[in-house]
């Protein structure tokens, strides 16, 4: 039977674990330290295929209090981000809630097209080179938990932040914080966020461990991970509950790679953990990653894996004695 968004109802049921989830967008588990996003005359070999990321957040139904959605580091131009010559790149942040802001297929591609940016516009602002702005955090909101478009299945209301590069070649670095308080980061319990192509910065240390969450609902039997532009730096490390480690390669600069996997039956209703392990120094080493199950169908990465960090469970066989 083909996977459908119900589900994911068994995700959010963990309720013990969701109040746990922190709201730091990249997480701490993720050890990643920022989205990037390249203006759009950028070269694709830079590491960024489309200028466009997308990061959906779910806010239980519950929730009553205001909430905002922090950036760090908004322009674009200072010291954190990847310049080119001249800093001339604008970013544009837009934050959508409303009907359809979740529930359009083209909202969830892995690549934007068609009416990506639908549902309700709650608000938008870009940002260009802007010394008052580099390193600091930006508020958007405060926005209403019912300004959302309902999704029980998911555990609430679901809003949508469309990041685009909508002018120059150079990269923007940046990340987010869910909080429930104005120029604070104060998590706003029980919420998550996700994504269905995700292109980040990885660490430059050598050795350094960069993780990524999808969660495997029932009917997932094989998975495809597309990769873009890894610079052969290192190996890509699967770890499961029942999976030590499925290692894959990485591949070449400017280059899309796909991978399969086989799923277990003990792996459904639970996370994988994707490590992106370095092997060298590679400066900038920018990568975009995108899942699909075996119908076709992009599955999301969840900033806080559900149920946790993924564990290989060690069997340990005893024999009777005779």
């Amino acid at each position: 039977m083909k996977t459908s968004k119900i589900l994911l109802l068994i995700l959010f049921c963990l309720t013990s674990i969701t109040q746990l989830f922190s709201q730091a967008i990249p997480s701490e588990d993720e050890n990643i330290p920022f989205f990037i996003t390249f203006g759009k005359g950028a070269s694709a070999n830079y590491g960024d295929d489309d200028f466009t990321q997308i990061i959906f957040f779910i806010i239980p139904e519950k929730t009553t209090e205001p909430f905002f959605v922090r950036v760090f580091d908004p322009e674009c131009g200072g010291l954190h981000d990847e310049k080119y010559n001249t800093s001339n790149t604008k970013t544009k942040f837009s934050f959508y809630g409303g009907k359809g802001s979740y529930s359009n297929k083209e909202a969830k591609d892995e690549s934007p097209k068609g009416n990506f940016k639908s549902g309700v516009l709650l608000t938008s602002k870009s940002f260009g080179e802007d010394a008052e702005q580099d390193g600091k955090w930006y508020d958007f909101g405060p926005f209403n938990p019912k300004e959302g478009e309902l999704q029980p299945e998911l555990g609430g209301y679901v809003f949508k932040m469309v990041v685009e590069g909508i002018e120059g070649d150079d990269g923007n670095t940046y990340k987010l914080f869910l909080s429930s308080k104005k120029d604070q980061n104060v998590k706003v319990e029980g919420a998550n966020s996700f994504y269905y192509e995700y292109t980040f910065r990885l660490n430059e240390d050598v050795k350094s461990v960069a993780h990524i969450y999808p969660f495997i609902p029932t009917g997932v039997v094989t998975c495809e991970i597309n990769i873009f532009d890894f610079d052969d730096a290192g190996i890509i490390r699967i770890v499961s509950i029942a999976k030590k480690g499925e290692i894959f390669m990485s591949q070449a600069e400017g280059v899309w790679s796909k991978e399969n996997f086989n799923i277990t039956k003990e792996e459904l209703n639970t996370s994988l953990d994707i490590q992106f392990i370095n092997k060298k120094l590679v400066k900038n080493n920018n990568i975009a990653v995108y899942i699909k199950n075996q119908f076709g169908e992009l599955m999301p990465f969840y900033t806080s894996p559900i149920g946790g960090v993924p564990k290989f469970k060690y069997k340990i066989g005893v024999k009777p004695d005779k």
